[in-house]
């Protein structure tokens, strides 16, 4: 297997002393009653202290795509989600002082609540969440989202403004 992987890279790839790990990051833009489900990171969050972002993060190994997202969105806000179909992708690299940097690959998905009672209750300490708060749609522009956040905010409003993100999540 490993062969196998390693033959889509080039000579000058596998010569390179860089090595950047990958990462697989899932983020679930829940919509419910014109508002998004958002939290913020805690002022000791090594990455983006302060900023907003849609709930979820990395995959551990063993998970599958809809377990790893529905774990991510209850540890984080406390609620239960019904995964849907991914909207958006967007990558950013994480350097972590002396480390290899990490490539984070994201995926937005959209996601349907199944309970909308927020709690602080199965939050994780590593995830450095401070705040979790569902925020009216015509609000969004005043929160400072983390890094490709942004984009995939407007991609979805834009979307939940025509309809489709319902549709596509039902």
């Amino acid at each position: 297997m490993a062969k196998q992987l390693l033959s889509g890279l080039t000579g000058a790839d596998r010569a390179s002393r860089r090595h950047v790990h990958v990462t697989f990051v899932q983020k679930a833009f829940t919509a419910d009653d014109g508002r998004l489900l958002l939290v913020r990171k805690s002022a000791d969050d090594p990455y983006h202290p302060g900023l907003w972002e849609a709930p979820g993060g990395r995959m551990q190994p063993a998970e599958g795509l809809d377990e790893h997202i529905v774990r991510e969105v209850r540890e984080e806000s406390g609620i239960d989600i019904e995964p849907g179909p991914p909207f958006h992708m967007w990558d950013w690299l994480m350097r972590d002082g002396g480390r290899s940097p990490v490539r984070a690959i994201a995926v937005g998905r959209i996601c349907k609540p199944l309970s909308r009672r927020l709690s602080p209750a199965h939050q994780v300490p590593g995830d450095h969440i401070s705040e979790v708060r569902w925020v009216a749609l015509g609000e969004l522009p005043g929160y400072r989202l983390i890094p490709g956040m942004d984009l995939a905010v407007e991609h979805f409003v834009r979307l939940h403004r025509q309809g489709l993100a319902d549709s596509l999540s039902a």
